[in-house]
This record gives structure tokens, C-alpha cells and sequence, in this order.
């Protein structure tokens, strides 16, 4: 049992610190915990963000690795070297690359108790079901981010379900609730039209492209709405290029990563997450807390939040053009879309705040070292 006289050290080991959802969830986390119980240390194998401000004006310990690669094996003594002089007793992992140097550098370091964070059904063939499996003999529990993932991590990961538990994504409720609209003209949005928006990284997994392809379809009859994609990524170029070339293409536009989400989101008419897999997807929690009509694809997790016509509408993944039919049945019929978004934000206010997710994960850390709570 551990020492209760003074704070619990404990670890927390992600990838990086660039705000995407996995990232943004372990500082909300972190920044959560009760002080006089742990005494926690973030470490970024990758690079630093804008994150770690966030962290170090919590007065939270960040050590920023600067591994040129996730993949660089290098990466593990060094990860096991920083364990052994800080002595937690607990390691939470975040994120597949952490999650896995993680595993190995804390048994190297002798840390008594392992937990890795799952935040996503990984459906490519990329051998990180594999390792994950490999490896996981090192770990006391996996916490899964949605009970979709918990699902597919036992049938399809061939985790044991004695080491699954699952405690799902939060939200800063208040903090979207309040929010005042962001002036869109910035990018090229006249003042008063109406705004589908993406936020999220511009990547495969997150098929901006169906969107882009449903909008497409969509515009033909729905001259008053723009397309506004907020993030950075891989596909960026790719989008832009296509874009352009669109009869459209005057009504889509690109404003990069921005950290004003809450603010950006009251400036929106809905959110679209295309997405071909997902774990409990952030940017679905944030819209709900605006009170920002969704439409989503069925992605795992989403079935946790939003009943089709309920809270949300949901269509199929791969499909650009039931996106578009979504679109068009808003365009129809708005007031239907805004009773179903208060509906959901009335879910997350009373189910999904960070407050009530930390609460989770302190009595998940107080239970596996034997604390009194």
C-alpha cells in the first residue's frame, strides 16, 4: 500500500502534445486530479504543442523527449531512465507508440503498476493489434475509451476481458456551452450564412474527402451553406486542390488548426464527422455540449452518444452521399435538427463532464494501489 502521508508520484506517457483528441483528453485528465493525492509528471516522446502550456500552468511536470520518431527504439531507455529517477508508482499510457515504449520502459524502470489507454479501434493492418497483444502481458489494466472498443479489443485485439475496463471521453460542458460565435469572415465566410464544419486532423481515418464529396452533391441545392475544414494534416493539399476545382469551390474553405473550437463551433450550423473509425470521438462530445447539430457516421462510440434521429443523425461510413441526404433533410427541416442537438447537449451535460471522467480514473488509480479512498 502506497504511502498516504504525502502525494502518490504517478506517471502519464503519451506520444506528443499536439491538441488532437487523445491528447487534449490526458490533459483534462491530469489537470483534474486532486493534488493532494497525486503528485503527477507528463512525458512526450515526440515534441511539444500547445498543450504543454496548459500543463505547466497547472504546475505540472512535462519532460519532452524529442525522439525524431515514434518508432526509434532509443526511445525506451531514455523513458526508462526518467521512471527510474522520478519512482512512480503508477504509469498511465495513452496512445499506441506510448502505449507500447511505455509498457517497456516502465517494466525496465520497475514501475509497479502499468495502465494503457486504448482510444481507438485500430482497423489497419499495421501490426499494432499485434504488438498490443505481444505486449500486454506487461499491463494491469487497458482502459477503453467507448464500449465499442472494449468490444473490439477483446474480440479482435484478443485482449483478456479481466484486463478491460472502460471509462469514455469527457467534455468542459461549460466551457462550449457559453461560448460566444467566432467572426468567420476571416476565411473568406460572409456574415450570416450557414456552416457545415469539419475540426479534426486532416487525415484518412477522418475521410474529410467524403465530405468533401458530399458537399459537393449537397451545394447544387443549397446556395446559403459554406464548408469550413479546421485542422491540419496529410490530406490538406490533396482537399485543397480538389476543392478548387469544384463549382463550389468559392464556398469552401481551410482556416488551419485552431484552438478556438468552442467559439468556432457556436459559429457553426453543424458538425460532420465522416470518419471510417473512431473510439469516442472529442470533437462529437464538444459539438453536443454547443448544442451544435451532429451528423456522424457510425463509428465506434457513436452508438454511446447518439440514437439515430435522437440526439444526432447517423449514416454509413463510406457513404458521401447519405452525408449529402443528411445535409439535405437539416437544410428541410432545421428546427427538427435543433430539438435532437438540445437533446444530446442535456445527455453530455449530465453524463460526460471531465470533472465527473477524472473522478473516474482517480478511483481506478486509488483501486489498483490500494489507497483508501
Amino acid at each position: 500500500m502506497a504511502d498516504q502521508t504525502r502525494p502518490v508520484p504517478i506517471a502519464f506517457c503519451i506520444t506528443g502534445l499536439q491538441p488532437g483528441g487523445a491528447e487534449r483528453a490526458l490533459v483534462q485528465i491530469v489537470t483534474r486530479l486532486n493534488r493532494e493525492r497525486w503528485a503527477p509528471v507528463v512525458y512526450s516522446l515526440t515534441g511539444t504543442g500547445p498543450l504543454v502550456e496548459r500543463l505547466e500552468a497547472a504546475n505540472i511536470p512535462t519532460e519532452i523527449l524529442l525522439v525524431r520518431s515514434a518508432w526509434d527504439v532509443r526511445i525506451i531507455g531514455t523513458l526508462a531512465q526518467k521512471l527510474k529517477v522520478q519512482k512512480p508508482l503508477l504509469l498511465q499510457t495513452f496512445l499506441f507508440h506510448a502505449n507500447l515504449a511505455g509498457r517497456l520502459a516502465g517494466k525496465l524502470a520497475g514501475i509497479p503498476h502499468i495502465v494503457s489507454g486504448i482510444r481507438v479501434s485500430e482497423k489497419r493492418k499495421n501490426g499494432h493489434l499485434l504488438l498490443d497483444r505481444l505486449t500486454n502481458r506487461l499491463v494491469e489494466l487497458n482502459i477503453c475509451v467507448s464500449q465499442s472498443v472494449a468490444d473490439f479489443s477483446i474480440q479482435q485485439g484478443k485482449l483478456p476481458a479481466s484486463k478491460v475496463t472502460v471509462i469514455p471521453n469527457g467534455v468542459d460542458f461549460e466551457l462550449f456551452d457559453a461560448a460566444e460565435p467566432l467572426d468567420l469572415t476571416p476565411w473568406g465566410i460572409p456574415a450570416g450564412v450557414k456552416v457545415v464544419l469539419f475540426a479534426g486532423r486532416l487525415d484518412p481515418q477522418k475521410a474529410p474527402d467524403d465530405l468533401l464529396t458530399a458537399f459537393e452533391l449537397f451545394a447544387r441545392q443549397a446556395a446559403d451553406f459554406h464548408l469550413l475544414f479546421a485542422g491540419e494534416g496529410p490530406l490538406k493539399a490533396e482537399l485543397q486542390q480538389k476543392a478548387s476545382s469544384l463549382s463550389c469551390a468559392d464556398r469552401i474553405h481551410f482556416s488551419g488548426w485552431q484552438a478556438q473550437v468552442p467559439q468556432l463551433m457556436k459559429a457553426a450550423t453543424c458538425l460532420v464527422l465522416p470518419s471510417l473509425w473512431e473510439g469516442m470521438p472529442n470533437v462529437v462530445l464538444e459539438a453536443m455540449a454547443s448544442g451544435l447539430p451532429v451528423i456522424s457516421t457510425r463509428v465506434d462510440g457513436i452508438s454511446e452518444l447518439i440514437r439515430d434521429g435522437e440526439q444526432g443523425t447517423v449514416v454509413a461510413t463510406g457513404e458521401p452521399a447519405e452525408i449529402s441526404q443528411a445535409l439535405s433533410d437539416l437544410s428541410a427541416h432545421p428546427a427538427r435538427f435543433i430539438e435532437m442537438a438540445e437533446t444530446a447537449q442535456h445527455l453530455v451535460k449530465n453524463e460526460f463532464t471531465w470533472n465527473s471522467i477524472a473522478d473516474r480514473y482517480d478511483q481506478i488509480y486509488t483501486q489498483l494501489l490500494g489507497l483508501e479512498d
